[in-house]
C-alpha cells in the first residue's frame, strides 16, 4: 500500500528507474544519496523519506544492483560503494509498519549477505591487482563497504550472528594481506563491542575457526598491525567471556599462547595490551576466573532459590489472604450478633419499662374506678387497709433483705463450724483407731504375784462360795472319783485369774465410758 503525501523527488525517482533501461538504474539511484545527504539526519522528515523509498522498492533495486556483476554496472566499484552507503543509511532507522516480517527476515539477511559478497570481490581484486593506485582505489572500495556493513549491523544488532557464521566472513578474516586483514580484524572488534553476546550463539566449531585465525595472525604475522589487532581482539573476546578465556587457559589447541605471547617483542604500541591478555592466560588469574564463575554460579543458584521460594510464597498468599478474610468476617458477625443481642436486649428492657408502666396505670385506673364504687363513708377505710398491706409488704421485703444480708455475713463462721466439727470427727475415729491398734498389739501381761493378803481374800471367797455350792462340789467328788481335787492354791489362782480379768474389762468399759461420755 502506497503511502499519502509521498515526497515528490521519491515519486519522481521511481518513476525513472522504472521508465529507464537496466543499465541506467545504478546510476539513477545514486541520486537517493542527495536526497538523503540533504535531510536533517533524525528527523521526522528523514523517516518518511526511508519508508517512501522501501514502499517504491527502490531498496529492493539497489539489492538486484549490487547482486549483479561489477563490470556489468556503470561506474564499477564507485558506483558499488556508494550504493552500498545509501543501502545502509537507508535500512538504519526504517520503520516498515505492515511488511516488518519480510523486511526483518528476509530483505536485512540479504542485505548483510551481499555487501559481504562485496567484500571478497574486492578482496580477490585487490590481491590480483598489479598498479598501486588501483590497490589504493580499491582499498577505499573495500573500507567503504566495511564501513557500510558495521553501519547496517550498529542499526540491527540481529544481523550480527548472522554475519559472523558467514563463510564470507570466515573467508574475509583468512586472508594473509596485512591492510585487508587489519580491516577485517577492526570490523570484527567494532562488531563485538557493539554486543559481544552473539559470540557465544554461533556453533562451536565456528568460533573455534575465528579463534585460531585470531590467535595465528597474533603468533605468526610480522607486522605489528595485525598483531595489536589481533591482540586488542582476543583481550576484548577473554574479557567479555569467561568460557572464551577457559577455552584458551585450558584448550590443548591453545597450550603454548601463553609462553608465545610471552616472547613477543616488549615496548610496542600494544604492549600494555599484550601485559593484560598475559595476565588473564596466568594461573593465578584462571584461579580468579574459577573464583568469579562459581561466584556466579551461587548467585544464581540464590536467585533461583529465592525465586522459588517467593513464587511458593504467593501461591500461598490466596489461602492466607482467605483465611484472613474468613478471621475478619468470623470477627465481624460476631461483633454484629453482639451489637444485635444488645439491641435486642435493650428493647426487651424498655418494652418490660413500657409494660410496667402500664400496668401501674391500670392498676391506677382500677383503683380509681373501685373507689368510684365504694361509699364515700369507707374510703378512709379502704385507703387505711391499703397502707396496712402496703407496709406489711414493705415490711417483708426490708426483713427478707436483712435477713439474706446478715446470712452472708455469717456464712464464712457457719462454714469454719461446720468444718470444726469434721476436723473433731475425723480426730476422733482416727484417735479410736489407733487405741484399738494398740490393744490388739499389746503382749499379755502375765500373772501378778498373790501376796499373803491377796491368798487369805481369795481362800476366803473360795470358801465362801464351796458353802454357797456344797451340791455342785459333791456331784464333781462322785463324777471324777479317781481326778485328784484341785487343791486350795490352783483354785485360788484360778479365781484370780477371773478376777483379774473382771477387774481389767471393769478399767475398759470404764475408760469406753469416759470417751463415751468425752464425745
Amino acid at each position: 500500500m502506497k503511502p499519502t503525501g509521498t515526497d515528490p523527488r521519491i515519486l519522481s525517482l521511481a518513476a525513472e528507474v522504472a521508465k529507464s533501461p537496466e543499465q541506467n538504474v545504478p546510476v539513477i539511484l545514486l541520486k537517493l544519496k542527495e536526497i538523503i545527504n540533504n535531510t536533517p539526519l533524525g528527523s521526522s522528515e528523514l523517516k518518511k523519506i526511508k519508508q517512501d523509498i522501501y514502499c517504491y522498492d527502490l531498496i529492493q533495486y539497489c539489492l538486484l544492483v549490487l547482486s549483479q556483476d561489477c563490470s556489468r554496472i556503470q561506474g564499477g566499484w564507485t558506483t558499488v560503494s556508494q550504493l552500498t552507503q545509501i543501502l545502509s543509511h537507508c535500512c538504519v532507522g526504517l520503520e516498515p509498519g505492515e511488511d516488518a516480517e519480510e523486511f526483518y527476515n528476509e530483505l536485512l539477511p540479504s542485505a548483510a549477505e551481499n555487501f559481504l559478497v562485496l567484500g571478497r570481490r574486492l578482496q580477490t581484486c585487490f590481491i590480483n591487482a598489479a598498479k598501486g593506485e588501483e590497490k589504493d582505489a580499491l582499498l577505499h572500495f573495500f573500507e567503504v563497504v566495511t564501513d557500510s556493513l558495521f553501519w547496517l549491523l550498529g542499526g540491527h544488532v540481529q544481523l550480527i550472528q548472522n554475519v559472523l557464521q558467514s563463510d564470507h566472513f570466515l573467508h574475509l578474516l583468512q586472508t594473509d594481506n596485512v591492510q585487508i586483514g587489519s580491516m577485517v580484524l577492526t570490523m570484527l572488534q567494532n562488531i563485538l563491542q557493539i554486543n559481544s553476546g552473539d559470540l557465544l550463539r554461533i556453533e562451536g566449531k565456528i568460533l573455534h575457526s575465528i579463534l585460531d585465525e585470531v590467535v595465528f595472525k597474533l603468533s605468526s604475522t610480522p607486522s605489528p598491525v595485525i598483531r595489536g589487532t589481533a591482540t586488542k581482539l582476543l583481550l576484548l573476546m577473554a574479557e567479555s567471556h569467561q568460557e572464551i578465556l577457559i577455552l584458551l587457559r585450558l584448550s590443548p589447541c591453545y597450550k603454548g599462547l601463553r609462553s608465545l605471547l610471552n616472547k613477543q617483542e616488549p615496548g610496542t604500541e600494544f604492549s600494555q595490551e599484550l601485559r593484560q591478555l598475559i595476565g588473564l592466560l596466568s594461573p593465578k588469574a584462571y584461579q580468579e576466573v574459577k573464583d568469579q564463575k562459581r561466584h556466579k554460579a551461587a548467585c544464581l543458584i540464590q536467585a533461583y532459590w529465592k525465586g522459588f521460594q517467593t513464587r511458593k510464597r504467593l501461591k500461598k498468599l490466596p489461602s492466607a489472604v482467605i483465611t484472613l478474610q474468613r478471621s475478619f468476617r468470623s470477627k465481624r458477625t460476631k461483633m454484629l450478633m453482639k451489637l444485635s443481642r444488645q439491641k435486642e436486649e435493650e428493647d426487651h428492657r424498655l418494652q418490660l419499662q413500657i409494660q410496667r408502666q402500664r400496668a401501674m396505670r391500670l392498676s391506677r385506673e382500677i383503683r380509681l374506678s373501685m373507689l368510684e364504687i365504694v361509699h364515700p363513708g369507707q374510703v378512709e377505710k379502704h385507703n387505711r387497709e391499703i397502707e396496712e398491706k402496703s407496709a406489711l409488704i414493705i415490711q417483708k421485703h426490708w426483713k427478707g433483705y436483712r435477713e439474706r444480708k446478715n446470712f452472708r455475713q455469717q456464712r464464712p463462721s457457719l462454714t469454719e463450724y461446720k468444718a470444726a466439727v469434721i476436723l473433731q470427727r475425723a480426730t476422733l475415729k482416727f484417735l479410736a483407731k489407733c487405741r484399738k491398734k494398740k490393744k490388739l498389739f499389746t503382749p499379755w501381761p502375765g500373772l501378778r504375784e498373790l501376796t499373803d493378803a491377796r491368798r487369805i481374800e481369795l481362800k476366803q471367797q473360795v470358801d465362801d462360795y464351796i458353802r454357797r455350792h456344797p451340791v455342785w462340789f459333791s456331784d464333781i467328788r462322785c463324777g471324777q472319783q479317781g481326778a485328784p481335787f484341785p487343791s486350795t492354791r490352783t483354785t485360788a489362782t484360778l479365781l484370780h485369774g477371773q478376777g483379774s480379768r473382771r477387774e481389767s474389762s471393769t478399767a475398759q468399759g470404764g475408760t469406753d465410758g469416759s470417751d463415751q461420755h468425752q464425745h
